[in-house]
């Protein structure tokens, strides 16, 4: 490592976040790099997952009529 990452460990808290990520929660997903490479973002990827949810309701709804 480099001398202007002088880290300095000692002033570090142990668990300093973990009661709020239990009260508040958290939703991490991991996406593969081929994937990530393609969304600059994470709202763009949101942008895309909400699409394709949109997507799916429109053709659930035709294949139930049809049915």
């Amino acid at each position: 490592m480099q001398a202007e990452y002088d880290l300095d460990y000692s002033k570090g808290v142990r668990g300093k976040y973990y009661r709020r990520l239990l009260k508040e929660g958290s939703n991490v997903v991991v996406l593969d790099r081929d994937i990530a490479k393609q969304f600059p973002d994470s709202a763009s990827v949101n942008r895309a997952l909400r699409t394709v949810l949109k997507n799916r309701r429109k053709t659930r709804g035709k294949a139930q009529r049809a049915a």
